[in-house]
């Protein structure tokens, strides 16, 4: 009797096994086709990069010349280097800043209007369907100094002082930044109108039940429910400004003088500009460092500030 049933559970355990490694076979059949595109166009990329910055390459010539971390030492001087990373930094901060509480604000006005506020959906998230070159041309024209928008208004109103906002360096980059945030707030109220979807409605009931008003259910009971997905906005939000070129570079080509410079249109010039691809490597790689740390840094912070 004992003999059958040790048989019972040998047969068992092997089929188990046969089931587990059809399952992995199976995986592996579904999982490779990703893996391979990883590789190919995106772990094969970033290592190739860091092989590049140690040469002196023109990216005609077929002789590249091995200069070892010339260009890492290079870098780790280069003043506009690290003027381009304040200026990413400024500009991350100042997109947690306005983006996150305006999305915020936009999402918990439609939340709060139901059907009624989709006209204001609607015309909210235009700005996001919209091309970003498209939109850097749009304000480089509507910010012109002679024919722009603002230029058109004061004299309208009979003034004759122009305002330079992006000839201005003290100006150049905060004009910048309220394109950009004018852009992809609607990208996060999106994400924050999601998540108010995913709250009870039952909640919102108890606390009126309970005589909360509006404000005091939001602070309460949204805001909390709320903050998973402000982390994870607040971590695109990071890594997309630090890693920000195109509405930046139709708009000011990273001046006037470095006043709007960024680590990608300082990497763009190097490479493509003065074709010098070997330290544009160097450059790129710089970033891929320090968007890591940053990213990591802060996305911890807010992690350990959630979980108090």
């Amino acid at each position: 009797m004992s003999f059958h049933i040790k048989e019972v559970f040998v047969k068992q355990a092997s089929l188990k096994k046969i089931d587990q490694r059809s399952t992995n076979i199976t995986a592996a059949v579904f999982l490779a086709p990703t893996l391979i595109i990883l590789l190919v166009f995106i772990v094969y990329p970033i290592i190739d990069s860091f092989v590049l910055s140690t040469v002196k390459w023109n990216g005609i010539s077929p002789n590249k010349e091995f200069v070892g971390l010339n260009n890492w030492i290079t870098l780790i001087k280069d003043r506009f280097f690290w003027e381009a990373f304040r200026n990413n930094l400024v500009v991350m901060f100042f997109s947690l800043a306005t983006q996150g509480v305006l999305a915020i604000a936009l999402a918990t006005f439609l939340d709060a209007t139901g059907k009624s506020g989709r006209i204001f959906k609607v015309f909210w998230f235009l700005p996001y369907l919209i091309s970003s070159v498209a939109i850097g041309f749009l304000f480089k024209f509507a910010l012109d100094p002679n024919f722009g928008i603002f230029a058109s208004i004061i004299r309208l109103f009979g003034g004759s002082a122009s305002v330079d906002l992006l000839g201005r360096p003290e100006r150049a980059l905060f004009a910048v930044m309220g394109v950009v945030s004018w852009q992809y707030t609607p990208f996060y109220m999106v994400l924050y109108l999601a998540a108010y979807g995913t709250i009870p409605v039952e909640l919102y009931e108890a606390a009126a039940i309970d005589g909360a008003k509006r404000s005091q259910y939001f602070w309460r009971v949204s805001l909390p429910l709320l903050r998973p997905t402000i982390v994870s906005g607040a971590t695109v939000s990071i890594i997309g400004s630090l890693k920000y070129f195109d509405l930046v570079y139709v708009m000011t080509r990273g001046g006037p003088g470095s006043a709007t410079e960024l680590m990608a249109t300082l990497m763009y010039k190097e490479s493509f500009v003065k074709q010098n691809f070997g330290y544009g490597a160097a450059v790129a790689g710089g970033m891929f460092i320090l968007i890591t740390i940053v990213a990591l840094t802060v996305v911890t912070a807010l992690n350990r500030a959630e979980e108090l």
